[in-house]
């Protein structure tokens, strides 16, 4: 018998079962419930919002993180039916939202997607890092943390407090753990013509000062995908941007108009 933990959602901030369920699948290392809070600060507004977190010791593929999310989704509406649930995916997050997509796209009625980290093997240095990796030693990995920092954000647009936040998050992986989490990103794939036939809006958000990843660029190339989408350059963020003190995804949702009319009036 497995041994293994698996997957859940978490609930960050208050909950209203009345409100579109709001399920936000976050980046690689981003499991500190201290900075989910952070990122989806403001949703709870207009959503029920539940995050997707992804255990340390769990080292399985792509198809059972997808069979989580959706299993999970599916058990949040069956103990409360919504009028409608949104997808949001943020960097490795971005990658399990577009892989659900593929199996089950009827199961969401909006999609967001954030820095999606689809762009992973088309970044020579990453995927050259990522292979040699299993033999950095030990000692390296636990100050590499301090190292990404720059690449993950830009730091003079954290708050102090968001800074420990994101350096928590991202140092809490085992590197066991994150070995096998960047092997997933090199081998990840989809299938454009699925994702060709999603006929939901997708909201896509690319950061154009992205120094870990070609952000605006894979948003252009999504959008070419998908058949119905909106592409939100965020001019002067980083890779992290929902963790920056201007970015709040609440915000760009109502500026974008993307939010589904609601019919409680507590929400107009």
């Amino acid at each position: 018998m497995s041994t293994l933990s698996d997957p859940y959602f978490i609930t960050p901030l208050a909950s209203n079962p009345n409100y579109p369920l709001f399920v936000f699948l976050p980046g690689m290392d981003e499991t500190a419930a201290d900075l989910i809070k952070i990122q989806t600060v403001g949703l709870e507004a207009a959503f029920d919002v539940r995050c997707f977190v992804i255990p340390a010791d769990d080292l399985t593929s792509w198809d059972h993180l997808v069979d989580n999310v959706i299993a999970l989704t599916q058990a949040e509406l069956e103990k409360f039916p919504r009028s409608s649930v949104y997808l949001c995916g943020e960097s490795f997050g971005g990658c399990i939202a577009l892989l659900v997509l593929m199996k089950f796209p009827q199961l969401f009625d909006r999609v967001i997607l954030i820095n999606s980290a689809s762009s992973f093997h088309r970044v020579p240095w990453l995927n050259f890092g990522s292979i040699l990796f299993p033999w950095t030693p030990n000692f390296f990995y636990k100050i590499s943390s301090f190292i990404a920092l720059p690449f993950l954000a830009h730091l003079n647009r954290l708050t102090s407090a968001d800074r420990q936040a994101l350096l928590n998050g991202v140092s809490s992986a085992p590197k066991k753990t994150a070995e096998q989490r960047l092997c997933l990103l090199r081998d990840f794939t989809i299938d454009e013509q699925k994702l060709s036939q999603v006929t939901q809006p997708v909201l896509l958000i690319g950061s154009k000062g992205d120094r870990l990843l070609p952000s605006e660029a894979e948003a252009k190339r999504l959008a070419k995908i998908f058949p119905h989408t909106q592409v939100v350059t965020l001019p002067h963020s980083g890779h992290a941007c929902l963790v920056e003190e201007d970015v709040n995804l609440y915000q760009i949702l109502r500026f974008q108009n993307f939010l589904i009319a609601p019919t409680d009036k507590s929400l107009s």
